[in-house]
């Protein structure tokens, strides 16, 4: 399979960082890399970046103007000046008066108009930004009489929607910056409409995006930026789509009897190809429910007959460019003077356990093979897009929360990979990179996922899902990648950060874990007016060695952290209800088999289900422990060092590397792992949990072990690769390989 490079345009309200500073490549130990942190001490915010999705900022709100000065009468009405003073009284009369509006009166429009003039008919261009203008300020009575008006800038105000009816027929020119727009329906009143400004609105997606593009067939530019991208992607989503609803009215139609062919079985038909008609990636599913919709609509309304791609609004050469391209699916020629390198720093070792590759099944032979196969390899963290680099090293992933009602639990298929000094948004089912943000000179080594709601000015509640990435330089920023901005940065640590997490249960609360040997819990809070965050400190939990996983109990996440240090695995209390708010850690962990000792590594850990943690160190070479939480922490008594009680054991690579970090898929019961030949080890432990003790002795075969399928790459194959994390989304219908050689893998199954 080619290698897919990733060329990416800027599109909607996200813009990539201008200019990419060369990064030191960290060392496979990254606690070399972590050493060169810069940061001011623990706490500490900053309101913006230094790097984001846009070059402007977003949420600032300029100062409004002064209000209107009101005549005042003279105290005395006498002599010249009282003469004077009548005079333009009268003269006042006789004018016709000019009412005020709410903020908007025809006097500040004629005040804020170009060319000046006293009618509204002949002003051309209007500037209303700053004024803190509501929705309901935007009187269509009133704007209705800019019979000429081409240009108007609302930008910087406080607009949830724009009014249906405002009768700008001849609009060409919309700046709508700053604002709180959730919909963009309402722009279809400007079909002269040709360029259009959104940035900073972070209630849209790009979904929004897609919808602009469709209802205005002239649009040449959106943010600035040329808008020629989309029209062949939203003609293809049109025709699809079209065909899609079309096949389902036929089959419903088809299963109605005579009599049931009602008004009611058409209104039946609309929801049903809402809810059942499906196409695209999972981050258009609301544009494309919004099109399923209308075209189901316009089938009902004329009897089933075909919807034309006449029907279609049909656009201009230039629309608007929204969407991330696809990876082209061009294999990238590499010079034959270019040679296939790996980290200098890492030895590759031969796995004694390559008989085991391939095979179908668990060691009881009960485990069908999962069935996966390859969909992607993308080189989306490259410097400069270069498809000659097979260098940056690509470190963690994340899935993205479900949007969907009724499911907190559930993850999408989009996936968030770091790696080199860039962070990525990936649809798995397309392989498009939906986002991307740069920050020069970073490292990022962490991502994780938490969804806050929030409440507009308005009082009505949004949901927002944010990502949180940190690395080298001990900062923690926060994204909202929908919206395509970066609501702040947290000054964590002096040092490196290793890895973060949030809570499972407190959506506000975050964990970061340094290379200056402390933990720290924040409470991030929910975004203020100006769409950033202030974050404050809660805990310092103090560690002995560099914390390298951090893993919430999962049957009491409020009130214990586990975490896989340098030096062995160790708990603390993070309850806070308790008065002391820097702690050592209360419990150390060893293995009774004397494998993993305190003072060895642990660089793998997470939780199989509520009580089973599956844990991995360098101190047992080729081996995944699984151990009980519930039954270790009952025999703790009051020691300070406990020996774990082990389940079972998994047989994995006699590696003497590090850092390959393992993950869980606990609605299925799998764990994950890779290995420093590129493979993907899979188990399937459900069997295993659930045998009556005494469980075997000896180590249990993987179930599966993808193979790496060697994509081609420069006009060479990448016969062998590091594939440093794993991770599936909860259904485990898509799996993400982040590599050590710039490549994101991901396999697609049932």
């Amino acid at each position: 399979m080619p290698l897919q490079p990733h060329s990416r345009s800027t599109s909607g309200a996200a813009t990539t960082a201008a200019a990419i500073a060369a990064s030191r490549r960290p060392v496979r130990r990254r606690g070399v890399a972590g050493t060169a942190g810069t940061c001011s001490p623990d706490a500490g915010h900053e309101a913006r970046g230094a790097a984001s999705f846009r070059s402007s900022p977003v949420g600032t709100r300029a100062a409004p103007p002064p209000g209107l000065r009101q005549l005042r009468a003279p105290a005395a009405d006498s002599g010249v000046a009282g003469s004077a003073e009548r005079r333009r009284r009268r003269d006042c009369q006789r004018r016709p008066r000019l009412l005020a509006m709410g903020p908007l009166s025809p006097r500040l429009l004629m005040k804020r108009g170009r060319p000046k003039s006293d009618r509204l008919g002949r002003i051309r261009s209007l500037d209303l930004s700053g004024l803190k203008l509501l929705s309901e300020h935007l009187d269509p009575k009133l704007l209705s009489r800019l019979k000429q008006l081409q240009e108007l800038d609302l930008s910087n105000n406080q607009l949830e929607m724009l009014p249906d009816n405002l009768g700008l027929s001849r609009l060409r020119v919309l700046r709508c910056c700053n604002n709180q727009l959730g919909d963009v329906t309402a722009l279809c009143q400007f079909p002269q409409l040709e360029e259009l400004s959104l940035e900073g609105n972070p209630f849209l997606t790009v979904s929004d995006n897609l919808k602009v593009s469709f209802l205005l067939p002239k649009l040449r530019k959106v943010n600035g930026k040329d808008a020629s991208s989309t029209c062949s992607q939203v003609e293809n989503l049109n025709r699809e789509l079209t065909s899609r609803v079309t096949a389902h009215w036929e089959k419903f139609m088809a299963s109605l009897s005579p009599e049931e062919e009602t008004e009611k079985a058409k209104a039946d038909f609309v929801r049903s190809a809402v809810r059942d008609v499906h196409y695209g990636p999972e981050s258009l599913s609301e544009f494309t429910r919004w099109r399923v919709q209308m075209i189901s609509e316009e089938l009902v309304a004329c009897g089933g007959t075909q919807v034309h791609e006449a029907d279609i609004p049909e656009k201009s050469p230039k629309v608007t460019a929204v969407q991330e391209p696809k990876a082209r699916p061009v294999a990238c020629k590499r010079p034959d003077d270019v040679p296939l390198n790996l980290s200098p720093n890492k030895r590759v070792c031969t796995s004694p356990l390559a008989q085991v590759k391939g095979r179908p099944t668990g060691s009881d032979g009960s485990q069908p093979t999962l069935q996966l196969e390859p969909l992607y390899f993308l080189q989306c963290h490259s410097k400069n897009n270069s498809p000659k680099d097979l260098s940056t090293q690509l470190w963690a992933c994340a899935f993205e929360p479900a949007w969907e009602e009724g499911h907190p639990g559930a993850t999408s298929q989009s996936v968030a990979t770091c790696g080199g000094e860039a962070v990525c948004v990936i649809d798995c089912q397309t392989g498009i990179v939906l986002h991307k943000y740069k920050a020069p000179g970073e490292e990022f080594f962490s991502v994780a996922w938490t969804a806050l709601t929030v409440v507009t000015q308005s009082g009505h509640k949004k949901r927002w899902n944010v990502l949180a990435a940190a690395g080298l330089r001990g900062q923690v920023r926060l994204l909202h990648v929908r919206a395509g901005f970066c609501c702040g940065v947290i000054r964590a640590h002096k040092k490196a950060i290793a890895t973060l997490c949030f809570s499972p249960t407190h959506e506000t609360h975050l964990f970061t874990a340094s290379y200056d040997k402390r933990i720290i819990l924040w409470d991030i809070g929910v975004p203020n007016e100006d769409y950033t965050f202030q974050a404050s400190q809660l805990l310092t939990l103090d560690t002995t060695s560099t914390p390298l996983r951090l893993c919430p109990v999962a049957s009491c996440p409020d009130a214990y952290l586990l975490a896989g240090c340098e030096g062995g695995c160790c708990c603390w209390d993070v309850r806070l209800d308790q008065p002391q708010k820097r702690r050592v850690c209360e419990v150390k962990f060893i293995f009774s088999e004397g494998s993993q000792a305190p003072g060895q590594r642990v660089d793998g850990l997470a939780f199989v289900n509520e009580d089973v943690v599956a844990s991995k160190g360098n101190g047992g070479l080729g081996t995944i422990w699984l151990w009980s939480w519930s039954q270790t922490w009952v025999s703790r008594g009051s020691q300070s060092t406990v020996a774990v009680v082990v389940l079972a054991r998994l047989q994995w690579s006699l590696t003497e590397l590090a850092y390959f970090s393992l993950s869980t898929c606990p609605d299925k019961g799998i764990v994950l792992c890779g290995d420093e030949e590129g493979n993907v080890w899979i188990y399937d432990v459900r069997h295993i949990l659930m045998q009556q003790p005494p469980l075997p002795a000896a180590p249990q075969a993987p179930t599966q072990i993808l193979k790496w399928p060697q994509p081609r790459a420069l006009s060479q194959t990448v016969t062998r690769t590091m594939v440093n994390t794993v991770v599936a989304n909860s259904t485990f219908t898509y799996l993400t390989a982040l590599t050590d050689s710039n490549i994101v893998a991901i396999w697609g199954g049932d």
